[in-house]
């Protein structure tokens, strides 16, 4: 089986409808079964001075981008208020028209003052998720960094890390996903803003290790072969099914 990989690359700005524009004409580039990430809070950033407002935003995106999720497969992080009043960083996986699968954010970044804003979702609800027989793990920006979680995740076919990535770590965030899909022989798709402060270093990495970095490309474009997973685990048999 092939399938269109896609990661995005583009700088979120303070306006949100703009952002939205943007997302989905890069979409709408893609091929109709593509499987498409966008970095984390890509719509609206981390715009801690207007919280309530980015919160309501993602009523606002959601009808849009279901739309071009008919036989795409369209992973972004989007923040939003549940009914109790707590505020998450959630990732939605669109598919057939409705978010297919949903992950809190585990692991916030305190250095960016994520804990004072968002409420932490629960390691229970990380697994792996099946959409037209691919198996998914899902991990938000600095949760690759717990080893814990690259257990959790072993057997995916494709691990998908959403993220707005400090561009003083970019070497980390480079040698993380590239260790990631070495270890689970497993393709990584990571995307990273490229705001001033991120590190731009989006990217689609194959079981080998091997990767492509969007660069100066907002729309990255390769091709998922499950037997690449196959031949990789096969070869190295390190006892991953």
């Amino acid at each position: 089986m092939s399938r269109q990989l896609i990661t995005l690359q583009f700088e979120s700005t303070n306006n949100y409808q703009d952002n939205l524009n943007t997302l989905i004409n890069l979409i709408k580039e893609t091929d109709e079964d593509a499987i498409v990430l966008a970095p984390e809070v890509c719509l609206t950033g981390f715009d801690y001075d207007n919280f309530d407002k980015a919160a309501d935003f993602t009523s606002t995106a959601m009808p849009e981008l279901l739309k071009l999720a008919q036989t795409r497969i369209i992973t972004l992080t989007l923040i939003e208020k549940t009914d109790n009043g707590k505020i998450f960083n959630f990732a939605k996986v669109l598919h057939n028209n409705k978010a297919v699968y949903t992950q809190a954010k585990n692991r916030l970044f305190k250095l960016g003052d994520e804990d004072k804003f968002f409420s932490e979702g629960t390691d229970k609800n990380l697994s792996l998720f099946e959409i037209d027989g691919i198996k998914f793990g899902l991990l938000i920006c600095f949760e690759i960094r717990f080893k814990k979680y690259w257990i959790d995740l072993e057997g995916a076919d494709i691990i998908l890390i959403p993220a707005r990535w400090g561009k003083i770590r970019t070497e980390n965030f480079k040698v993380l996903t590239e260790s990631l899909a070495i270890i689970n022989q497993c393709y990584i798709l990571a995307a990273d803003a490229s705001n001033d402060d991120c590190t731009s270093m989006s990217g689609i990495i194959s079981p080998f290790g091997k990767a492509l970095r969007n660069g100066n490309t907002l729309c990255l474009k390769s091709t998922y072969d499950k037997q690449e997973i196959s031949k990789m685990r096969r070869y190295l048999n390190v006892g991953i099914e």
